[in-house]
Formats: structure tokens, C-alpha cells, sequence
């Protein structure tokens, strides 16, 4: 996937200066991590009368089909092969709108403090990409970007050269001639390129309306095919689409009464608009974790694993929590969450509620016993997987609590997050994240092993295609008594945990 972006010098303004507007110095080549591969920047050509700068994305392939699959996320529909076998390594589209807002952000933002007059002023600008997907043709390229200025060849490509019979393919050759600021010229590929493909390789999410608005700020309220921009760009999604255009209304309205936006969508005074906004993954996990244990009537319970002692915070504030035991291998945590818990000026009556103790997962514990419940919250991808077995036995072969809540990343979520690297874990101490089916699979072995019945809740938006972000399995202990151990795997496992004795 390739783009030039030329420029001329004249007056003593050299053409060099494109270097100090795009951040990136003429004289080396950069390499740029991206979320499908990796993005090159490098100059052809670098004089004062004429300056070329070439960004390559290379893609990978195989991270197109981890990170999602089927059309609109980096995949192609019709076959299995069809996930690697595609244009998306060599063809314009929504990978290349990303590489430009990662590699050029300060460009796109028109920020540049070593040439702010520069930055300030339109250029001789010649953009060129040889692969560009337009489903409409080169007469869409021309509607959607000769009124912004420029002058477009768009030169449809053959489907074989060697066969013109065959006729022309959905590609073109884009070339792209005008006098204007960098800033706007980028913004101007990143919304149009994906809207001429037709597709994006993300997941479009509500907040997609307001980065169109953001690059489209300028030139978008008034461009012709501004419905058409507005629904491609957010995928089709009607309500989404809806929002965007009202928005753009608004401000056309607000530019024509020399007015600010703000001024004439007055109607809801925002000091009591009570309407709830976004809650944080993090909030959410911990609001499904507490709803679980109450409907588990736990009143004794074990934060396995509490790091800073948010979890532990959450379950103080509710009073039939009579008990709360948070444990973490690293000292240095439990000394954060003793400050963010502020134990030292608790009153005696809070305090007596709450422990926090060091202490390994792995090994059997005595302090851990007669606990209603126990919580390990993204806990579980931090250890390497020949660590799990002590993990299940210290946990549910000997502490034992009736209820045993677990949370873990669901990998297949991953591809939704559209600035998480292919191939990448959600935190770099994860040592594995798992799909709702392997999850699922160690869970249900584990309960059996133990004498446990489970269920799976999701946590989060649980999207139909890849599920929610976090999953919990729901552990109960259905034995009466305390299960011994007798087949091979949980021999194995009970030697592999160590004993350690009440401090």
C-alpha cells in the first residue's frame, strides 16, 4: 500500500519544508508500528525546488485474520482463502487512513512550530496512489474530491492487461493536484479514502460521528455528496449516520447566523442533563462482580490477586461485605492500595472489615479457607499457562469458597480496539488471552475436576459477532464435602502446589 506527497519550493520557502510539516526528516527513513504491520516513511526525492515523501504499509496478512474477518474488518467474505488472499496489502483503504492519523498526526492537526507560517499557508501539493478502491468508479473520485479543490486523474486499472476484454477492475489510479494546506489534504484522504472502499477493517462505534466531524471540520458541511460521505464513512449505520448529519445541520445553521453551535442547541441545560454517559470497562467488571456475589448472599470474601485495591474499595462501601481479604504477590501494590484505601485513618469499625496480606497464588494457603466467595479478576492471563494447575488446586481444591468468580480478557473482542497492534495482548504482563471458547473449556474442566458448577456472564458490550470484552465464568461448589482427589490430572496438580503455613 503506497502514497507520494509532492510539493515544489519557490520564493525561498524550499521544498524541504514538507519535512518539518510532516514531522518526519528527509535525510532517514522511519519505520512506524501500525495496527496490521508496520508503515515506512522515506523520501525519494528531497531538494529545495522539489520534495517527495512515500509512506509503504506493509500488511500482514495472517493479522488481518486474527484481528477479524469478513468484509469491513480486513478480510474478504467469499472464501477461507479469501482471508489471506485479498487486496487489502496493496490497496487504499481504511489500513492506510489509520497509518496516515498514526504516523502524521501533528500534520493532520496542522501543528508545526519549526515552520508555523508554513503549516498556516496552502501548498503546491501532488498526491499519488496507484491502488485505490472505488466502488462507483472514477466519476465518484471526481465527485467527491474535485470540490474540495483539487484536480483529479482517476485512471481506471484493467483487470489484465493482457486481456482487455476483460474490462476494467473497481481500482483506479488516483493522482490528485492542488493548492492547499497539508493539514486539510490529509484530512481530506483519511475520510474519503475508506468512504471510495466502502468498508473499514474496525468495528465503527459511536465515536467514529466524532472523529468524521473533527477531520471533516471545514469542508464537510458543505460539500454535495455530504450524505453520502457521512454513511459510508460510518459504515452504513443508520443511527450513527443520523447523529452526523444533525450535527453537521447544526453547524451550517450556526455559520449562518455567525453564531456558535453551542448557542442554538441550547435546549438541555448540560448542569442538569442527567443522561449516563459511557462507564469505563474497568467500572463495569467490578459493577457485574458485586452483582454476582450479592446474588451469591457472600458476605466473607477473597480479592485474589487485588492489586491497588479497587475491587477491595468497591466491596467496603457495601455494608453486607462483613469481611474482605485482599491478596497480591507484589508488596509494592499492596502498599498502593493501602493508600488509596487510606487504612491508616479508617475508623476501627471499617478496618476490622478489611486485610490485605502478600501472598502467592500458586501455593496453597491456610489464611484463604472459609471464605464464601472468591474473586479473580484479570487475574488468570498474568500467569503462564504451566502455572495454571497450582492456580485451580490452591484456589478450588483447597481454599474451596461456595462461589469463585473469574474475569479474563475475551481475545476475539481485540479486534474492535482499532489502535491495539495485530497480534498484540491487551497489556504487555499478559501472558495469553484466551477466545470464549477456550475460556469456556478451561472453566468447565476445572469445575468438574473440583466438585464446581459454572456459567459464563458477559461483561460489557456483548457484540453478536465477537462477544463481550471481558468474560466471567461463575463458579458454585456443588459437593457437600470436600472432594479428593483421584484422577491423574488432579494428582499431578495437587503435587504441583506447595503448602504455606498461617503467618
Amino acid at each position: 500500500m503506497f502514497l507520494t506527497i509532492t510539493t515544489t519550493g519557490s520564493g525561498g520557502m524550499p521544498a524541504t519544508d514538507l519535512g518539518f510539516l510532516l514531522h518526519k526528516h528527509p535525510e532517514k527513513a522511519q519505520v512506524f508500528s501500525t495496527s496490521y504491520g508496520d508503515a515506512h516513511v522515506f523520501y525519494p526525492v528531497a531538494s529545495e525546488q522539489r520534495c517527495t515523501a512515500a509512506l509503504l504499509l506493509e500488511v500482514d496478512p495472517v493479522a488481518l485474520v486474527r484481528r477479524g474477518k469478513g468484509k469491513g474488518r480486513g478480510g474478504a467474505p467469499d472464501s477461507a482463502l479469501g482471508q489471506y488472499v485479498n487486496d487489502r496489502p496493496y490497496a487504499a483503504s481504511s489500513l492506510l487512513a489509520v497509518a496516515l492519523r498514526t504516523v502524521f498526526a501533528s500534520a493532520l492537526r496542522g501543528v508545526c512550530d519549526a515552520r508555523p507560517e508554513r503549516a498556516a499557508q496552502p501548498l503546491p501539493l501532488r498526491i499519488e496512489i496507484p491502488a485505490v478502491p472505488a466502488r462507483g468508479g472514477a466519476a465518484l473520485v471526481r465527485r467527491l474530491f474535485e470540490p474540495l479543490g483539487w484536480t483529479v486523474e482517476a485512471e481506471p486499472v484493467a483487470l489484465d492487461e493482457m486481456f482487455p476484454e476483460w474490462g476494467e477492475s473497481r481500482y483506479v489510479r488516483l493522482v490528485l493536484e492542488g493548492e492547499m494546506r497539508l493539514s486539510a489534504a490529509l484530512r481530506h484522504l483519511y475520510v474519503l479514502l475508506p468512504v471510495l472502499d466502502d468498508a473499514k477493517h474496525y468495528w465503527v462505534s459511536p465515536d467514529e460521528v466524532d472523529k468524521l466531524l473533527r477531520m471533516g471540520d471545514g469542508w464537510l458541511a458543505a460539500h454535495p455528496e455530504q450524505r453520502l460521505i457521512t454513511s459510508r464513512y460510518l459504515s452504513r449505520r443508520w443511527s450513527l449516520t443520523r447523529q452526523a448529519m444533525e450535527r453537521l445541520e447544526l453547524a451550517r445553521l450556526a455559520e449562518a447566523d455567525d453564531s456558535e453551535a453551542e448557542e442554538l442547541d441550547n435546549a438541555v441545560d448540560e448542569e442538569e442533563d442527567t443522561e449516563d454517559k459511557p462507564l469505563p470497562l474497568a467500572v463495569q467488571r467490578r459493577e457485574a462482580i458485586l452483582a454476582e456475589l450479592r446474588d451469591a448472599g457472600a458476605n466473607r470474601v477473597l480479592d485474589l490477586g487485588c492489586g491497588q485495591g479497587q475491587l477491595v474499595g468497591a466491596l467496603l462501601k457495601d455494608v453486607r461485605f462483613t469481611e474482605v481479604l485482599g491478596v497480591d504477590v507484589s508488596s509494592r501494590a499492596l502498599g498502593e492500595a493501602a493508600r488509596r484505601l487510606r487504612l491508616d485513618r479508617m475508623g476501627e469499625r471499617q478496618s476490622s472489615r478489611v486485610r490485605l496480606v502478600q501472598g502467592s497464588l500458586t501455593y496453597t494457603d491456610a489464611r484463604l479457607k472459609g471464605y464464601d466467595a472468591a474473586v479473580l479478576s484479570e487475574v488468570v492471563e498474568h500467569l503462564d499457562l504451566p502455572r495454571l494447575p497450582a492456580l485451580e488446586y490452591a484456589v478450588f481444591g483447597s481454599a474451596r469458597p461456595a462461589t469463585v468468580l473469574v474475569t479474563t480478557p475475551n481475545v476475539e473482542y481485540n479486534v474492535r480496539w482499532e489502535t491495539l497492534p495485530a497480534g498484540h495482548v491487551r497489556h504487555a504482563d499478559h501472558r495469553f488471552e484466551w477466545t470464549r471458547e477456550e475460556f469456556r473449556s478451561w472453566a468447565e474442566q476445572v469445575a468438574g475436576r473440583h466438585g464446581y458448577g459454572v456459567r459464563f456472564v458477559p461483561v460489557g458490550p456483548d457484540d453478536p459477532e465477537v462477544g463481550p470484552p471481558t468474560q466471567m465464568a461463575v463458579f458454585t461448589l456443588t459437593a457437600t464435602t470436600s472432594t479428593t482427589s483421584t484422577s491423574s490430572t488432579t494428582t499431578t496438580t495437587t503435587t504441583t502446589a506447595k503448602e504455606v503455613t498461617p503467618v
